[in-house]
């Protein structure tokens, strides 16, 4: 079968033929994958930024850590989900033993492996996974949608570490697809939010047409003077860009005692005025990832609005066509891109 791999620890991947798996753990599951998003995280793999090079020992695999796909077979020990079920699959696997496991604090296991990261994941026909990753979809849900469910996670579970209040002002650095769902879920709970990209039209279109209104380009000299007029004002600051400049600015936004929530994974260190964070008595929290414990909720909030989610897809690519689909999501020119393996 055809697969995108990352060969080796160097810049590039590759579409390929390999052998398609077959259940080795009684726990596992095979998904014969319907839908899987291209992330911001796949192409910095593809770059090999200097953030993934931990990924080295476990390569080659196959990438593609956001997808959603049938049942076709299970592990004797496997009781659910049924064969035939459409599922999400949560991506960070677990040893399952260790004390943070038994304390079922998941997060904390020194063991996880992340699915299309650390393991071959959804960039081919068919994934093999662990059986207690899988989240049961409803039939009426799109594929596409529900291959949304990992960043909206992301972006949900940001809010939560923010603990956002009705009313409060929010800027949001990065308008990408995990930027767009923090937006999102900040405007659901109540927040007054500014969305900032840099030479970013096609996510920013994006944002326009899920209705927001405050959105800033900061190659756009009027635009970017109207979010220097916001300084010393934002409760909260989300960091999504993975750029590290942004942190000079949001510190400059925030107000005394506001909170910076970074959520991008960054190339290199970035500088912090430790100075400003302490005098205006800044916190700085930081949000990675999502629990599988919120995932069953993230899937009911897709499945309450689709047609709004849906909004996030702006391309969509065979299996086969897959290198055009991560050419755009180079330049930019895409917000979210969605390949149909089969």
């Amino acid at each position: 079968m055809l697969a995108l791999r990352k060969l080796g620890a160097a810049p590039g991947v590759a579409l390929v033929d390999v052998v398609e798996p077959e259940i080795s753990g009684s726990d596992d599951v095979k998904i014969e994958v319907a839908a899987a998003g291209i992330c911001g995280s796949d192409l910095h793999i593809d770059h090999w930024s200097p953030g993934y090079h931990h990924l080295g020992p476990s390569l080659p695999l196959t990438l593609g850590h956001e997808f959603v796909g049938r049942v076709v077979d299970r592990g004797s020990s496997a009781q659910s989900p049924a064969i035939g079920s459409r599922v999400t699959v949560v991506p960070a696997t677990t040893c399952g033993h260790c004390a943070a496991c038994v304390a079922a604090d998941f997060d904390a296991c020194r063991e996880r492996r992340g699915i299309g990261v650390m393991r071959n994941g959804g960039f081919a026909r068919y994934v093999v996974v662990p059986a207690r990753n899988c989240i049961p979809i409803p039939d009426a849900l799109p594929d596409e949608v529900a291959a949304l469910t990992e960043p909206v996670a992301i972006g949900v579970n940001a809010v939560m570490t923010a603990a956002l209040k009705a009313g409060e002002k929010v800027v949001v650095f990065g308008p990408g697809t995990i930027g767009q769902a923090i937006a999102v879920e900040a405007r659901r709970a109540g927040a007054d939010v500014t969305v900032v990209g840099f030479r970013d039209e096609s996510r920013i279109a994006v944002l326009r047409a899920l209705g927001f209104s405050q959105l800033v380009d900061l190659d756009n000299s009027a635009q970017a003077a109207t979010l220097s007029a916001l300084a010393d004002s934002i409760d909260c600051v989300f960091e999504a860009s993975g750029a590290a400049s942004a942190f000079k600015a949001a510190l400059g936004l925030l107000r005394p005692k506001g909170r910076l929530v970074v959520v991008g994974i960054h190339s290199a260190p970035g500088e912090i005025d430790l100075v400003r964070l302490v005098r205006k008595r800044l916190q700085v929290l930081g949000s990675f990832s999502s629990p599988g414990t919120i995932w069953p909720d993230v899937v009911k909030r897709l499945a309450a609005d689709p047609m709004m989610y849906a909004k996030f897809v702006t391309h969509r690519y065979s299996l086969e066509n897959i290198l055009a689909g991560f050419d755009v999501g180079h330049r930019r020119a895409a917000s979210k891109v969605i390949v149909r393996p089969t």
